[in-house]
């Protein structure tokens, strides 16, 4: 059993993450790109072995309707907004993802998670966006995780992973995953963001994880820190007692 577990975010200070977990989920950049000199910071202040996974900005996938564009630091005008997101084949996706691509090799990262919105569904137009984005953009090495929202069959994802190089990430408790290499679960909580995992869930997930190669397990719900924790110490009593920790 390969398991990294970690969280999607920081739910605590960096310094003490860095003793509990082997990897990271680094949310802001979906939010805003951070500048490179930061990640060049957090990669410094990291143990060896620690991993960093990087998620695309929302300029890449989420339309700009989406609310979390609220949160952008400089906000776009009308005619801006018609060029960014769902995969859209212009110059301004282009340069985000040309901008995300020179922080995944500052962190020295493995893999890019791009989460789509429910609202990306499986239409002809966002298809060919999806395909003509992958097909065209620069992976320099790194593995690409596509969580699809929505009603997007389990054919249509295999079909488009397999074509496209993608691995099938999904939340385990809502649907198996289809397609790809290492398996990507992003946990987000059932019903919620506010849920705390019971003993026996997490069980049932170390049952799941047990019958893959490597997995990455990351939690996205209020009690990220501690319900993953718990996870990690069901893995190292399922390997006997050793622990997937990072070296340093």
């Amino acid at each position: 059993m390969q398991v990294r577990v970690g969280c999607c975010g920081w739910p605590v200070a960096r310094a003490r993450y860095f003793l509990t977990f082997p990897l990271v989920e680094v949310q802001e950049s979906f939010y805003n790109l951070p500048r490179l000199s930061t990640v060049e910071r957090w990669r410094a202040a990291a143990p060896a072995g620690f991993e960093f996974v990087l998620k695309a900005p929302k300029l890449i996938t989420h339309e700009p309707t989406s609310p979390t564009y609220r949160r952008l630091r400089a906000p776009l005008s009308e005619a801006q907004k018609r060029r960014y997101g769902a995969f859209k084949a212009t110059r301004e996706v282009r340069t985000a993802w040309t901008e995300t691509l020179a922080l995944a090799r500052a962190l020295r990262a493995r893999v890019v998670v791009f989460q789509c919105p429910a609202s990306f569904a499986p239409t002809s137009g966002h298809i060919r966006n999806l395909s003509g984005f992958f097909e065209r953009a620069e992976r320099g090495g790194l593995a690409f995780a596509w969580e699809p929202r929505g009603e997007w069959p389990d054919a249509e994802v295999k079909t488009l992973c397999r074509r496209l190089g993608l691995i099938h990430c999904v939340d385990p408790f809502q649907r198996r995953p289809v397609w790809g290499e290492p398996a990507y679960f992003r946990l987000h909580g059932k019903g919620g963001y506010r849920y705390t995992y019971s003993d026996g869930e997490l069980k049932d997930l170390l049952s799941l994880v047990e019958s893959l190669g490597e997995c990455y397990v990351l939690f996205n719900n209020t009690a990220m820190f501690d319900d993953a924790r718990r996870f990690l110490d069901l893995c190292e009593q399922s390997s006997g007692g050793r622990r997937d920790r990072v070296a340093g």
